[in-house]
């Protein structure tokens, strides 16, 4: 167990997927700009025969296709620092190459990584050569043991690995389906976008690679309905006569909620913490409601990102937006029930400890 805190896999991992989001994101935004228009991803952009449509398709569909490379370049440069960058890359790649997908990336990452800081630990050079140990030796050998490992050894094992589960999950029937989706969703939401979400981020992406894009787009889905799920609970809780909000959480929705549209579920936080026990509920709930009906339904997004711009690259748009919509009628109905109602009295007090916070902070920044 020591060994195991020490070698830190998870934290690794962790750091590597907050490398990869931003790509993710990037990319998935402009292949879903792409086909929401028309746009197709193309196998090379001939001169005058594509629209930029395509162009934006498959600028997105080259970046999400090297994201084996990246999370393998992140997890090896959190291990090793720069002289990691160069192995875990060309690793990932010979991942892709082999059919070990994701989860090769991922493996191949920790393998450039541990193998980088082994050879600048034990292998002894001249004076002369230091300099050239981060640059050129350390990268060159890692890359050469751990592509040839790759190749060899552990790659065959990944990709029957990686076969094997893809076959699993295709396999899987209807009330399996539901339970599948319903536990995605619910990890999904708890944290916010903390590393409950982003550790199964990584296994939805994996299965993505493969080509089963039904977990990663319920998980998505709940990331996008849950602050919209807020915003509805404002209004559902003021038909039951209640005022969930302090004046300063309802300013904190009208950004919250524009977020969640295209896919960003942190703006919900400063909320979450004011009443972490009920937020969390709620969402957990509209959550495992929203993916169990996203997975039940189909819905098949070909991009891991975008928020409602993921509708019409599914081959059944529908079957998202009502996954969506019963994802926010759930969180906002079940937090505008159990939410506590706010008084005047706890507004004025809640506002003036955060007009404190903000001259305490402002004083230490002075």
């Amino acid at each position: 167990m020591n060994t195991i805190k020490k070698l830190n896999l998870k934290g690794h991992l962790l750091t590597a997927i907050s490398y990869l989001i931003p790509i993710v994101c990037g990319a998935g935004f402009l292949i879903a700009i792409g086909m929401a228009f028309g746009g197709t991803s193309q196998a090379e952009l001939i001169q005058g025969e594509f629209s930029i449509w395509d162009a934006l398709a498959t600028m997105g569909g080259a970046g999400l296709g090297l994201l084996p490379a990246v999370i393998a370049t992140g997890i090896s440069y959190s291990i090793a620092g720069k002289p990691g960058i160069a192995p875990g890359f060309i690793i990932g790649l010979t991942s892709n190459a082999i059919g070990a997908g994701f989860i090769g990336g991922i493996f191949g990452g920790f393998l450039a990584g541990y193998l980088a800081v082994a050879i600048l630990k034990y292998l002894k050079v001249p004076k002369w050569a230091k300099g050239l140990m981060p640059t050129l030796i350390i990268p060159f050998l890692t890359s050469i043991i751990g592509g040839l490992i790759m190749v060899y050894i552990i790659g065959v094992p990944i990709a029957a690995f990686t076969s094997l589960l893809t076959n699993a999950l295709n396999s899987l029937g209807s009330s399996s389906l539901l339970i599948f989706g319903g536990i995605v969703g619910l990890l999904s939401g708890v944290d916010f976008g903390g590393p409950i979400n982003k550790t199964v981020f990584a296994f939805v992406l994996t299965m993505q690679a493969e080509g089963i894009n039904g977990p990663i787009t319920a998980l998505q889905l709940v990331n996008t309905a849950t602050p919209i799920g807020f915003g509805l609970a404002y209004f559902i809780a003021k038909m039951f006569g209640k005022n969930i909000y302090t004046p300063l959480e309802t300013e904190a929705l009208k950004s919250a909620v524009p977020m969640g549209v295209i896919n960003i579920v942190e703006g919900v936080i400063p909320i979450v913490m004011n009443d972490i026990v009920r937020c969390v509920i709620a969402t957990a709930v509209g959550g495992a409601a929203g993916g169990a009906v996203s997975m039940m339904l189909g819905a098949d997004a070909t991009v891991p990102f975008g928020g409602v711009l993921m509708l019409p690259t599914m081959s059944q748009p529908w079957t998202g937006a009502v996954a969506i919509l019963v994802n926010v009628l759930v969180t906002g109905l079940t937090l505008a029930l159990i939410k506590k109602n706010v008084t005047q009295g706890e507004a004025e007090a809640q506002e003036e400890i955060e007009e404190d916070d903000i001259d305490l902070d402002a004083i230490k920044i002075y």
